[in-house]
């Protein structure tokens, strides 16, 4: 399949701006996505370890009452995300399976830099009570001062992670 081109950023940031401002609209609250992998550890912790899981202060409130916190909003926007990406990549034709990272380091290395970020972007998200999109985008959306730190700290710390790893492998 010939690729075909991505959008402008401009017409994507306006797309994505529109998606924020419908879901206040049809909702009440904004874009998230980082509560779909704490809703999953939750609803795994409480099937394996169901008591130490409801004695959980992080977990408990969770499960608390029988409650299934795979039935949130926020899990379905994510499968929306998931399915629209990769409809998105198929439809485009840059539909691959590879490992992205500075160019000299091996899949290993890209691998185990990925893993880190992750885990540091996740525990970053849960302690700040929102993600990119939940705290920077829809928090920025509504004037919120943490949205702003939030970013300014997200972008921040991005910036000098990709200079030592950009070093690094020089």
């Amino acid at each position: 399949m010939k690729q075909r081109p991505i959008w402008n950023a401009h017409v994507a940031g306006t797309a994505l701006g529109l998606a924020l401002l419908l879901t206040f609209v049809l909702t009440g609250h904004g874009l998230g996505a980082s509560g779909t992998p704490t809703a999953i550890a939750a609803v795994t912790s409480n099937t394996v370890a169901p008591a130490a899981t409801q004695a959980n202060g992080y977990l408990g409130a969770m499960v608390q009452g029988g409650n299934n916190p795979l039935n949130s909003w926020i899990n379905w926007e994510v499968l929306g995300v998931l399915l629209g990406a990769l409809l998105a990549a198929w439809w485009s034709g840059r539909m691959r399976l590879r490992v992205e990272g500075p160019p000299k380091a091996r899949t290993p290395g890209r691998l185990a830099l990925a893993l880190a970020g992750g885990i540091l972007s996740g525990f970053g998200a849960r302690v700040s009570a929102g993600c990119t999109s939940g705290l920077g985008l829809s928090g920025s959306a509504t004037l919120a001062t943490a949205g702003f730190v939030f970013l300014i700290g997200f972008f921040g710390a991005g910036l000098a992670t990709g200079l030592l790893t950009r070093r690094m492998w020089k």
